[in-house]
Formats: structure tokens, C-alpha cells, sequence
């Protein structure tokens, strides 16, 4: 049976009695979804593939808490809080990246110079997110604390307005809203994440998918085929940049930036990856984001295998 994406899913090609296995996937704009089909990884599946898009990590962890779908791309940190809040999400593969698009953004004009000028200023980024532990790092290189700053919580799309106006001095945030801030002139990046952030997001399923059998022979086909995906798109920057800025309504040269920068690639779990992880959570404690003490092993899947050929 074949499949081929039309609009927010993949339709069968061909009348058929069989009912194929559906697996439900949660995006972020512009990320797995934009990258396999540019590859043509979407091609000849023999499931079906229900796609639903998020803005940001948290909406989409929600998702994934509620049951509402299979699988979905989602940071570390997010990871951290689902875990946290007793849901039953594991991660199954890891994709490394250089975080050198996940920064604390001012204004081009902005007298803050060092991260020690944050200091009695106000930063936007989302609570949990990954821009919120970019954020917390950054001031903890510069000696200073939660407390010395003031947090609004919000969604990209308003702490980009909230930047722009100057309701805010300081913006966490990733690519590509790092790389359009850069390219339009309207943010300047203060600290990046290099040296910060371990780079890591992951494919998270639901134990009810993992428990399908045929679920879970599917997840592994479209883990194998995000990972080929990331390859085609690593060597073909400037083409997939085109894709990518279409579908994400960026200008190019946005879109090219957060891309190339990220030199990502899919890879099974291990345990250099659930050790990243812990230190991640017991950060996390130490602000008191994290109530109790996290033990992740329990949050990682190691049935699946990433395939690092063809």
C-alpha cells in the first residue's frame, strides 16, 4: 500500500479493504514534517501519518501527556517536566545538535552588552522551555540568580513582539526565531548556547504506541526515515533552506541559517545521553522548576534503533 501527504495527513493511494495502522505526529513548525518531505521520506509509506502542529514544545507535550497523539519532537527540557508530571511519554531517539541558535536575545540598540547587564532587567521566554533553561545558564555565568531578573512567560510570537516594543529587555528563545531575529535586524544575540546546552531533542511516544505492536514497527520505519531525512538535508543545505522557508514563512536566508548552524543528526539512545539528561533535571531542581528529585531512566525507550545509513 502506498501513501502520499495530502494536507494534514497521508491518504491511501489505491482502494484497499486492509485498514492500515495511523500513527499521529506532533510537530514544531518547520521541523520533521518540512525535513522528510523535502527528502522524500514521506514517499511509500504502508501506514498513514496524522500530522498535527504546535508553536512551541509545551502545547505539544500537553498532546502527548493527554494521549491526543502517538509521537512528537520535543527538547529536553520539556521532556523533563513530562516526566515530572507522571505521564507515560518515553523517548525513543535522540537528535543531536550544535545549540548555537538557542540565545538570549536583545535589541540591536540595547545598552545590555554582557550577560551581567541583565541584571534588574526583564526577559521573555517560555516557562519550562528550552529559551527558560538558556536563559537561567546565562545568568548563572554571570553570577546572578533567578531572582535578579523579572520573568514573562510567553509564547515566541508575542516575546518577539514584546522585544521589538520594548516591553521587555531580553528574549530566550531557538532557531529559527534566533536566526529571523538576526537577519531582519530586530534582535542581536547576547549569549548563545554553546558551551551551555547539551543540544539534545527527542522523538517522545506514548506508552500506548510503544504497547501497539504495529505502532511501534511503524514508529521504528519513520525514525529510520527522520534520520535519512536529516542526512539529505545536512548535504543539501541551500535546497532544503528553499523548503523550509516556504513552509515556515521565513525569509531564506532565516531559514539557511538556523539550519546550517544546527549540524544535527538522529541517533539511538544511550547512556552519555540519559547522563545529559539528568544533569538537565537536577538543574532544573535546583530552581525550583522540578519539585522532587528526577530519576530520567525511567523516560528513555532503547527498543528502537536509528539506522545510521541509507
Amino acid at each position: 500500500m502506498k501513501y502520499h501527504v495530502i494536507g494534514m495527513a497521508l491518504a491511501l493511494a489505491g482502494a484497499t479493504s486492509a485498514q492500515a495502522v495511523t500513527l499521529r505526529i506532533a510537530d514544531q513548525k518547520g521541523n520533521m514534517r518540512a525535513e522528510m518531505t523535502a527528502a522524500h521520506q514521506l514517499d511509500g509509506l504502508d501506514y498513514r501519518i496524522e500530522w498535527a502542529e504546535f508553536p512551541a514544545a509545551a502545547p505539544l507535550a500537553e498532546a502527548l501527556n493527554a494521549g491526543a497523539v502517538d509521537a512528537g519532537i520535543i527538547g529536553d527540557a520539556p521532556l523533563l517536566f513530562s516526566l515530572a508530571a507522571g505521564s507515560q511519554v518515553k523517548a525513543v531517539a535522540v537528535s543531536k545538535s550544535v545549540p548555537a541558535g538557542l540565545a538570549v536575545l536583545v535589541r540591536p540598540d540595547s545598552p545590555i552588552k554582557t550577560a551581567a547587564d541583565l541584571k534588574g532587567k526583564s526577559i521573555a521566554t517560555g516557562r519550562g522551555s528550552i529559551g527558560h533553561f538558556q536563559a537561567l545558564k546565562t545568568l548563572e555565568q554571570a553570577g546572578l540568580s533567578d531572582k535578579d531578573v523579572t520573568w514573562r512567560f510567553l509564547q515566541p510570537a508575542d516575546a518577539r513582539i514584546a522585544l521589538t516594543n520594548g516591553s521587555v529587555d531580553a528574549w530566550a528563545t531557538w532557531d529559527p526565531y534566533t536566526a529571523l531575529a538576526e537577519v531582519t535586524q530586530t534582535g542581536r544575540v547576547l549569549v548563545n548556547g554553546v558551551g551551555l546546552s547539551t543540544g539534545n531533542s527527542f522523538l517522545a511516544a506514548t506508552d500506548a504506541a510503544l504497547n501497539d505492536r504495529e505502532k511501534r514497527a511503524a514508529l521504528q520505519d519513520y525514525v529510520n526515515r527522520l534520520a535519512a531525512a536529516d542526512r539529505w538535508a545536512n548535504s543539501h543545505v541551500s535546497d532544503y533552506a528553499q523548503t523550509l522557508a516556504k513552509i515556515i514563512g521565513f525569509p531564506p536566508e532565516a531559514a539557511e541559517k538556523a539550519f546550517s548552524r544546527r549540524q544535527s543528526h538522529w541517533q539511538s539512545i544511550d547512556d552519555n545521553t540519559v547522563r545529559q539528561q539528568q544533569e538537565t533535571a537536577d538543574f532544573y531542581q535546583k530552581y525550583g522548576l522540578i519539585q522532587k528529585t528526577l530519576d530520567v531512566q525511567p523516560t528513555f525507550y532503547r527498543g528502537l534503533s536509528v539506522a545510521q545509513d541509507g
